[in-house]
């Protein structure tokens, strides 16, 4: 990826919505938060309407993804003192708007609607697809791109959901240790993928869920909560410095707080299924997968030989298809009984975060304040 970070991220308006419950026959005013919507907050969106901040943000990621692109070569000015999100439109913009319209045909026409086609299905890492295959690909060593949804293993072939995860608590500790860890702080670096420099990081867990990470970057905070109910995101260097998660996204924000107390994982998905046996940097390993439904789907990798997780990508739908993050988890140690991984990359559409832990407490008193919205400094 060619971009830094922080991405493209545009200033968001939350507004309330009233409303009135009847109770004991009288009406009481009751007040809704209102998503932030993307066409509230740009002036220029024509093609992908009614969506809300994140999930068009993670519709930009995308095309940054599929056509190995950045932001100022569809933007002016992005990347400078000066962006014009939205007053000029180059022809990158133009044709994107074309190529997302022609996408939404062809899936509405061939697939009734179900989102098969997507920008990454031609364009692969490329600006300009390639309609020839080079014959390496068919001589040379095969690059296997799984898909989204894995193929039900035999159950001959491996072990069961419940099997696997028998052996990653095992291994983790012990169910019982697993409960006894409430809370945990860390004092970490984080290092951005293209930097040299790295930045210090504070992260804080609390029983069953919340989960906060903080990175003090040079040009501002970068921040990543959930209190239990809502995620927010904060990035500096940014139009707007803060959006909220919804639908699938914050579904994904839940599963990260939840994967810092991993007891509680196996009942975080309503439905798992086990995928065949692969390898994963050298490493053989299980692979299971989770849903709970079209919103949010993720994929679970297992050393056969130690049970601990080696890797979670979780996708979240998006307007061009979902929304990839990768978390790999290196370097576990005992924590008050329980392994933690003192090491793990973040990756997602605006880049890739590599956290190295110095320091962790557990079972620390945690104020609430540490999960809810950031301050945006």
């Amino acid at each position: 990826m060619k971009f830094r970070s922080q991405g493209l991220i545009f200033t968001g308006v939350v507004a309330w919505l009233g409303g009135a419950v009847p109770f004991g026959g009288m009406a009481f005013a009751q007040t809704v938060p209102k998503a932030q919507m993307a066409d509230d907050v740009f002036k220029n969106i024509q093609v992908l309407k009614g969506l809300t901040v994140d999930e068009f943000m993670g519709t930009m990621g995308l095309f940054s993804a599929a056509l190995n692109v950045c932001c100022g070569d569809c933007h002016v000015g992005a990347g400078g003192s000066d962006p014009k999100w939205d007053a000029d439109d180059k022809p990158e913009k133009k044709i994107a708007r074309q190529m997302v319209t022609m996408m939404n045909n062809i899936n509405k026409q061939n697939f009734g609607g179900g989102q098969r086609v997507t920008c990454w299905t031609c364009h692969r890492g490329s600006e300009h697809p390639s309609s020839t295959p080079p014959l390496e690909s068919i001589y040379g060593d095969p690059v296997l791109l799984p898909p989204d949804v894995l193929a039900v293993a035999p159950a001959d072939r491996v072990p069961t959901v419940d099997a696997i995860f028998d052996k990653y608590i095992q291994a983790l500790g012990g169910a019982d240790k697993l409960a006894a860890l409430k809370t945990w702080t860390a004092k970490a670096t984080s290092h951005l993928f293209g930097e040299t420099n790295e930045d210090p990081a504070e992260i804080y867990a609390k029983a069953p869920n919340l989960l906060a990470t903080v990175v003090h970057q040079r040009e501002g905070d970068l921040a990543r909560t959930y209190d239990g109910k809502e995620a927010w995101v904060v990035l500096p260097l940014t139009v707007t410095k803060e959006y909220e998660l919804h639908g699938g996204l914050l579904e994904g924000g839940k599963l990260d707080a939840q994967m810092a107390f991993p007891l509680g994982l196996k009942g975080f998905f309503k439905t798992w299924h086990v995928g065949f046996p692969t390898t994963l940097e050298g490493k053989d390993v299980y692979v299971i997968q989770g849903t709970n439904g079209p919103g949010l789907l993720a994929t679970f990798y297992f050393d056969r030989k130690t049970g601990m997780l080696l890797r979670m990508m979780r996708a979240a739908t998006s307007a061009v298809g979902r929304v990839p993050t990768q978390i790999d988890y290196l370097e576990y140690r005992p924590v008050a009984g329980v392994m933690l991984p003192f090491k793990w990359n973040y990756g997602w559409v605006s880049g890739r975060e590599e956290y190295t832990v110095q320091e962790i407490q557990p079972n620390v008193p945690v104020d609430a304040s540490k999960f809810i919205r950031p301050k945006v400094k």
